[in-house]
């Protein structure tokens, strides 16, 4: 079996965000999607990016460094 970062797919209140992705990295989200055996490719990227900035050192640094974080909402 492929060991994957991403495992589980948490349910959550979804927030709408219409981007573009370039070809490559469309063809290699639905071949992400496909080994996982996800749904969608579409609900990989919010957890996908979740991970990168749980594991983005200075992004958490200047996170607890007091850096404004912008709201949304």
């Amino acid at each position: 079996m492929t060991r994957l970062k991403l495992s589980d797919l948490a349910a959550d209140k979804p927030v709408k965000v219409s981007m573009e992705l370039p070809a490559a990295v469309h063809h290699d989200l639905v071949a992400y999607a496909a080994i996982l055996g996800a749904e969608t490719p579409e609900k990989l990227i919010a957890p996908m990016i979740s991970r990168f900035m749980a594991t983005d050192r200075a992004f958490l640094k200047a996170k607890r460094g007091g850096q404004p974080v912008p709201k949304t909402g």
